[in-house]
């Protein structure tokens, strides 16, 4: 009987292109299901496939050490419940353990954009997302706002997290995080891939407006103008992925002051006032671009104060030297 169900395991294995202990593993758990079932038995079971023959354990925990009991269980009967178990359980456990093969190999890809198609919106906003032999979720939290999703419309995202939720697999994808945009701009921006210019930080307010802090390491290369593009060849396209989405690139420095002003782009800063012991900033505008240095509902400013690290006052040039003159 063993011998039967090792050949059965290497011919399952060959034709559907799986390690054989994959498929050893789905038919344990179809004769473990089937002697279930025969016994009515409701506790944990552990099937051995032996050179003596199949083997079934009751196994139980007591306090934090697992033991097992061997099942009584004649030799004519665990074979006839495993010949049950490999014609009419192994089917549904082997198509199981293929589903969570393709989980797990996304596991390697966290972190990473995969594409898939639009299967499903469900009542709560949660987008399901064909990936080829698996099924990822867009949860609503991580959909840009302004986007709406059609079934069998193509769509990009990041692979955010492999998780088990109630004993089944999850991949978790996002467009609104930050890696989201870092891998579109690494996609498009060779020099990104190549580390010859290193991205510090980013930050975004989904569909609205990112700012992306850049460094290269050749002084005499102007980071911003080569991830921008001629013309925004390179920038346009990730624009345009983020539904529009602006993208400030600025160029880091250890000089605050200027950091802050190129922070607020794009908004001219002509003075800025540090109060260090606070971390916070003080800027002066022209009167007429106060409003682009806020940014529609404070985006801008917002954004700002993330990626540098400090709180900036936005003033008009006017009320910036009237708080000077009280001091």
């Amino acid at each position: 009987m063993v011998k039967n169900l090792k050949k059965l395991i290497e011919q399952v294995a060959k034709e559907k292109n799986l390690p054989e202990w994959i498929v050893e593993g789905a038919l344990k758990n179809a004769i473990a299901l089937a002697v279930k079932k025969d016994r009515k038995l409701k506790e944990h079971l552990q099937v051995e496939l032996l050179e003596e023959g199949i083997k079934v354990y009751i196994v139980k925990r007591n306090n934090s050490e697992t033991v097992r009991f061997p099942l009584e269980i004649s030799t004519e009967d665990v074979n006839r419940i495993a010949a049950y178990a490999a014609k009419e359980e192994f089917l549904k456990e082997l198509e199981k353990a293929e589903e969570e093969r393709g989980y797990l190999e996304f596991v390697e890809q966290e972190g990473e954009i995969t594409v898939g198609i639009v299967r499903r919106v469900l009542e709560n906003g949660d987008v399901l997302v064909d990936l080829g032999r698996v099924m990822g979720v867009l949860p609503k939290r991580e959909q840009i706002p302004k986007e709406s999703y059609r079934q069998g419309e193509r769509i990009k995202a990041l692979v955010l997290e492999v998780r088990k939720h109630r004993g089944r697999y999850e991949i978790i994808l996002s467009r609104t995080h930050p890696k989201f945009l870092r891998k579109l701009l690494e996609a498009e921006v060779p020099e990104i891939k190549s580390g010859e210019i290193e991205i510090k930080a980013i930050t975004r307010e989904p569909g609205e407006r990112a700012k992306v802090l850049v460094h290269a390491k050749d002084m005499k290369m102007d980071p911003v103008g080569v991830i921008v593009g001629l013309r925004g060849s390179r920038i346009n396209p990730v624009s345009k992925e983020l539904s529009g989405e602006k993208i400030d690139v600025i160029r880091w420095t250890e000089n605050v002051e200027e950091l802050i002003k190129k922070s607020l782009s794009p908004a001219p800063v002509t003075k800025v006032r540090l109060i260090p012991k606070d971390k916070r900033a003080e800027v002066a505008v022209p009167k007429e671009k106060l409003s682009l240095a806020i940014g529609k509902h404070g985006v801008n400013v917002k954004l700002a104060n993330r990626i540098t690290g400090w709180y900036i006052d936005v003033l008009s040039e006017e009320d910036f030297e009237k708080l000077s003159a009280l001091r």
